[in-house]
């Protein structure tokens, strides 16, 4: 019953994973019936479905059956594996009239064009958040970047406003770009603060107590930005210009000399996108 959607479609998920969980149980809170839950036969794998399928009421499973009435499937596998996946199952279930998606942010829904072909109506439908081992996020307040066919796309958006998600409208040829963009907000932001645990250290804290004490100011750094914006949350020596501590954080770096890159590289983005004094003596400095 998916072209009105008059009640919630039933829902069987491709993957057991970090994703797939939290997804899994954001849609089952909401009210939709998790019909199954498709991981591969390995042991690891078919464990961690049978233990998300005991949660949400579903049935573990290896792979789609025929038999299954599931109106949409989500695809949460690797990237490197939703063409894999998809051509897999092409020819197990009839997608006549079907939903299928998949959750990659920098592929598009063409990755699900074998399904596409065989009747399904296909999307991507990412969302932008982190999901990591021991820490279940919840899809409340979430953007969804989505794209694809309309039919698809329209039963995407409803789903996602029933767990509390935004959705909106991307491009395929921008997918690579926004995918790097979330690559920079998370993925990236925690090699950072890895980074930061070493200088850290090159200061006699220890790993642990560097977490702790830096937290703080993590804290309203990312409160003054969601309030102010990057350019009026920029505090620091290159906003002040202040040329002779710059040097002294580029000596003392040349101890941890992946962080000294790492600092360079990214004053060198202050330079250019943020409030700065001295910004052609500081440049000269980086570059040195």
């Amino acid at each position: 019953m998916l072209p009105g959607m008059a009640r919630r479609p039933r829902v069987a998920i491709v993957g057991a994973g970090n994703l797939g969980s939290a997804l899994a149980v954001s849609l089952h809170r909401a009210g939709y019936t998790i019909e199954s839950i498709v991981a591969r036969a390995r042991g690891a794998s078919l464990k961690r479905a049978q233990k998300l399928a005991a949660e949400v009421g579903a049935a573990a499973a290896v792979s789609l059956s025929a038999k299954m009435r599931a109106e949409v499937v989500w695809f949460t596998v690797p990237d490197a594996k939703i063409a894999r996946a998809a051509r897999s199952f092409a020819d197990k279930i009839e997608w006549k009239g079907k939903v299928a998606a998949h959750s990659s942010g920098a592929l598009t829904s063409d990755e699900l064009d074998v399904l596409r072909r065989r009747g399904a109506a296909v999307a991507s439908v990412h969302p932008l958040m982190t999901f990591v081992r021991g820490s279940r996020a919840g899809l409340a307040g979430v953007p969804f970047a989505i794209e694809g066919d309309a039919k698809a796309v329209r039963v995407a958006r409803r789903m996602v406003s029933d767990v509390g998600g935004e959705s909106y409208a991307i491009r395929k040829r921008d997918k690579a770009a926004y995918h790097a963009w979330g690559t920079f907000a998370s993925p990236l932001f925690d090699a950072l603060l890895a980074t930061t645990e070493r200088v850290a250290a090159a200061a006699g804290v220890p790993r642990v107590e560097a977490r702790r004490r830096i937290i703080p100011i993590l804290l309203q750094t990312l409160a003054n930005y969601a309030a102010l914006g990057a350019a009026a949350a920029f505090s620091g020596p290159i906003v002040r210009g202040d040329v002779d501590t710059i040097k002294r954080h580029l000596r003392v770096l040349r101890d941890v000399p992946q962080a000294r890159e790492v600092y360079a590289a990214l004053a060198t983005a202050a330079l250019r996108y943020l409030p700065s004094k001295k910004r052609k003596e500081l440049i000269d400095l980086l570059r040195g």
